[in-house]
């Protein structure tokens, strides 16, 4: 109960000592139930996991290829499967939360998780793998939304500011950190071990799950309506969109047969799905959330953080692989500067957001980002822990900034009732922006290469002084492998050093864009108000 519901001394049917009780009431809704607070942890580490997942294979696909035999386009599908099947799940969860209570959705989804987990492990072949992959991925994205949810469900007031920055910790942590934690685990271990280390703890949040949860109740009755056509309509629409992004940029986009096939289900999936969306009495998506403008405002800076999150986490590994030759463990070592980052900026983000205006932890944020890239323009072939550091804090500590207040901004204007489907929408525009980011820096680093590739040719062709010169050079220091065999190599050493240069530039090319993306999401927080103070829903104390 809140001061606000109490009536006014006098009141009819109020004694007088009750009304003389009535101050106390603000304390009384700031008081947790430890059972719960226990509950939302458990759930937490469920989405860490979860999340984890998407990222901890990246820097180990080579052995996991060589274990099942795989070829290079087919073990990619070890993480391509998890993200289509996890991006159809997302925004049904809202729906099934509904329908079954929290507690079941997140049990179920836990103890799937656990047990595709300990399949993966054990896949003999690369067709099994991929299997339990989509299974581990369309079951763990139940996890996510669902936390996100619970977290504006559970903590009313100030409690909220100290929640939301580790929701938000979690969220961006756990994909920077799983190429770090799968290079090591397959280095001291195997590969198995990927998977493997999601069974012992994914038995206990299971059992949390069951016997702590306790804060909503089922609605059996929506089951009844179920919107199979939609349900159809969106695995289609955001399964192919998925399946286009990751594989688009390197096959061609729509020249690929596969790619172009998956744009059509795409298409024909969006319009069936948003025509249900409509209509259906019970839509497995209510898009209704997007009538309040900070929530459609916040979903888009949720995007953008997803361009952010996941297109430096894979920009930073790919220049150090390609231009420095590290392996996944320097790589990791590197890369271990914005989860640090992050974690020490988690608790001052938690304090700012008390006292200070959401808009301005934003424009702060953005800010970060796009001075951190902004550094990154400069970059040369000889860069790494110490060049990098700088930029690095910068991603960490403007990815916390921006990330609580964006959550409170998108969810913090919403009435309870929509907050669980909204938790999904929200959760899935973060991870398309991800996957749409990732499209667009592959594409453009594509083709900034070839641009400078084309440019430095015609520099190094013959006539050129400064070329000849070097490649004079070149051939005396290869001249014990004999007449022509000292040329050719120099000329190979050449075109790889040119290559090299090429690559670097294009990748300073990409920092520029990333950068005015950042500058210009800045400048969009001044279009924002203030989100309104929504009550807790009864019992959330």
């Amino acid at each position: 109960m809140t001061a606000a519901s109490i009536p006014a001394p006098g009141a009819a049917g109020l004694p007088a000592r009750a009304s003389a009780a009535a101050p106390a009431a603000p304390a009384d809704a700031e008081r947790i139930d430890p059972k719960r607070v226990a509950a939302f942890m458990a759930m937490v580490f469920g989405m860490f996991m979860a999340i984890l997942d998407i990222q901890i294979v990246s820097a180990s696909l080579a052995e996991i290829q060589a274990g099942l035999s795989a070829s290079a386009d087919e073990v990619s599908w070890v993480q391509t499967a998890y993200l289509i099947a996890e991006v159809v799940m997302i925004p049904m969860s809202g729906f099934l939360a509904r329908a079954l209570s929290t507690r079941v959705l997140f049990t179920v989804a836990a103890a799937g998780f656990t047990i595709s987990s300990a399949l993966c492990a054990t896949a003999g072949s690369i067709e099994q793998m991929i299997v339990w992959r989509a299974v581990q991925g369309f079951i763990g994205g139940g996890m996510i939304p669902s936390v996100f949810a619970a977290s504006f469900t559970l903590f009313p007031g100030r409690q909220r500011a100290v929640v939301t920055p580790v929701i938000g910790l979690v969220a961006t942590l756990a994909p920077t950190i799983g190429p770090t934690i799968g290079g090591w685990l397959t280095q001291q271990l195997s590969w198995h071990w990927l998977f493997l280390i999601n069974v012992g703890p994914g038995i206990a949040v299971t059992l949390a799950a069951a016997m702590l949860i306790d804060f909503d109740r089922p609605e059996h009755k929506l089951l009844r309506h179920f919107d199979w056509l939609g349900l159809i309509g969106m695995a289609g629409f955001l399964g192919g969109l998925e399946y286009v992004l990751e594989e688009g940029p390197n096959h061609d986009w729509l020249e690929e047969p596969a790619v172009f096939a998956c744009a059509v289900v795409s298409a024909v999936g969006s319009v069936l799905f948003f025509w249900r969306a409509f209509v259906a009495r019970e839509p497995i998506v209510d898009l209704r959330a997007y009538r309040d403008r900070n929530f459609a405002l916040g979903s888009l800076f949720s995007f953008v953080v997803g361009v952010g999150l996941y297109g430096l986490t894979y920009l930073y590994p790919v220049y150090l692989s390609r231009v420095r030759g590290y392996d996944s463990m320097m790589i990791g070592e590197t890369m271990f500067v914005t989860g640090v980052a992050m974690f020490l900026t988690a608790p001052i983000s938690g304090v700012l957001s008390r006292r200070l205006d959401p808009r301005i932890m934003m424009l702060i944020g953005f800010a970060g980002f796009g001075l951190g890239t902004f550094m990154v323009t400069g970059i040369t072939k000889d860069w790494d822990f110490w060049e990098l550091f700088v930029p690095q804090i910068l991603r960490g500590a403007s990815l916390m900034l921006c990330m609580v207040p964006v959550t409170n901004l998108a969810l913090g204007t919403l009435p309870p009732a929509e907050l669980k489907n909204a938790s999904g929408l929200f959760n899935l525009v973060r991870n398309l922006g991800g996957a749409v980011g990732l499209a667009v820096i592959n594409t453009l680093l594509n083709h900034r290469l070839d641009l400078h590739l084309a440019r430095l040719h015609e520099s190094v062709a013959w006539g050129r002084g400064a070329a000849e010169e070097m490649l004079a050079n070149l051939t005396l220091r290869y001249s014990e492998l004999g007449a022509g065999a000292d040329q050719l190599a120099a000329i190979k050493r050449m075109a790889l050093l040119v290559r090299r240069e090429a690559t670097v530039m294009a990748f300073s090319d990409v920092f520029l864009v990333l950068t005015g993306l950042f500058a210009a999401l800045a400048l969009a927080t001044l279009t924002l108000r203030k989100p309104r103070a929504v009550a807790a829903p009864p019992g959330a104390h």
